[in-house]
């Protein structure tokens, strides 16, 4: 295990420690069952008592009648999660995205805005 992994900063320490209610906790990771995928799309759902995360590819779907292109998300995998891990999650993440863009800047969610215009002197010119 890593200096890191133990360090209180670490969000896995924090978690444990928040879900064992005590100050010390050692946390050792697993990963020979870890398998990784690559998503560019997901979609949410919820319970009462759990949020279901399905993860996938935006596709463009070939059998997409002419001149109607259509999007084709394919659902790869799904993780479902009860609420408090789910906001544990989402800390982390707005934690890690704020960290990100920090270092290298705002991350445009517009696509039209992070379109290169192609003139020289514009927003967006390389």
């Amino acid at each position: 295990m890593s200096a890191k992994e133990n360090s209180p900063e670490n969000p896995l320490d924090q978690q444990a420690r928040q879900q064992t209610g005590q100050q010390s906790v050692q946390l050792r990771i697993d990963e020979t069952q870890m398998s990784t995928r690559y998503a560019n799309a997901f979609r949410t759902n919820a319970t009462a008592e759990e949020i279901i995360l399905d993860f996938g590819l935006n596709l463009p779907n070939p059998a997409a009648p002419p001149g109607q292109p259509e999007i084709l998300f394919r659902v790869t995998d799904r993780v479902v999660l009860n609420y408090y891990s789910a906001k544990r999650l989402a800390l982390t993440l707005t934690q890690v995205i704020r960290r990100y863009e920090d270092q290298f800047g705002e991350l445009e969610l517009n696509v039209a805005n992070r379109q290169r215009s192609g003139k020289p002197g514009q927003p967006g010119q390389a």
